[in-house]
């Protein structure tokens, strides 16, 4: 099996070539810049599966973090925030960093829960965030690979991606993936960073997910509050 984890850090773009050290805001702004220059290096391969659109958006403290702890800090801030009992707010802003879920949080990238497996989860729950508008078809699959290709993920990889464009969303799998509500936090949290829901499909996507998750509406408002304003439109 190939490393899922690592997987997921290139569909968010997390090892972006040309950027420096520094503070997570200062890579935060070096990925937005790239972003403008290059979507396809900042979005990596949601770049070539969603077009230059998502690239850009994926940039800011999202790239700068990059791929499962981004996924988990936004996941943990969101699930903080509504437990708390606060309304949604509009944090953390794209050039701002992302909180590091605490080492005992189910939501900490090094969790137990977070394997392997679980990693390819949320790949398969982006992938599947991707298809939800229904614009991938054969000759789009094709020229999707040819840049998953050039990425050079390796062949295990590269099958796996073909296989999920090429076939139907399964949503009882991602459900049954998900084996606590912070696991459920996490694979909504993923499908949502995807995609902006500016069509009905893909808000009745992601709202038939929340449902079949389980996911009270008050925390649903949290999370897509929380990953609207962790992007950024380049």
């Amino acid at each position: 099996m190939f490393d899922a984890k690592k997987l997921l850090d290139q569909f968010l773009g997390s090892q972006i070539p040309g950027m420096s050290g520094g503070s997570v805001k200062d890579r935060a702004g070096q990925a937005t810049q790239l972003a403008k220059n290059n979507p396809l290096a900042t979005g990596a391969i949601l770049a070539a599966v969603l077009g230059t659109k998502t690239g850009r958006n994926i940039a800011g403290n999202v790239a700068a973090v990059g791929g499962i702890a981004a996924i988990a800090g936004l996941g943990y801030l969101a699930y903080k925030n509504y437990q708390s009992g606060k309304s949604p707010e509009a944090v953390p802003q794209a050039d701002k960093p992302l909180l590091t879920p605490p080492a005992d949080s189910p939501f900490h990238p090094q969790s137990p829960a977070l394997t392997n497996d679980f990693a390819l989860t949320l790949v398969r729950a982006m992938i599947a965030a991707a298809k939800a508008d229904g614009h991938i078809d054969a000759g789009e699959r094709a020229n999707i690979m040819d840049k998953v290709h050039a990425v050079d993920l390796g062949a295990e990889a590269e099958a796996f991606i073909e296989n999920e464009l090429a076939n139907p969303v399964d949503i009882d799998d991602l459900v049954a993936a998900a084996r606590t509500e912070e696991q459920k936090v996490e694979i909504y949290a993923a499908s949502r960073l995807t995609i902006d829901p500016d069509t009905r499909a893909e808000r009745g996507y992601l709202d038939l997910l929340a449902g079949r998750l389980g996911l009270d509406d008050a925390l649903i408002e949290h999370i897509d509050a929380t990953v609207s304003a962790a992007k950024v439109k380049a």
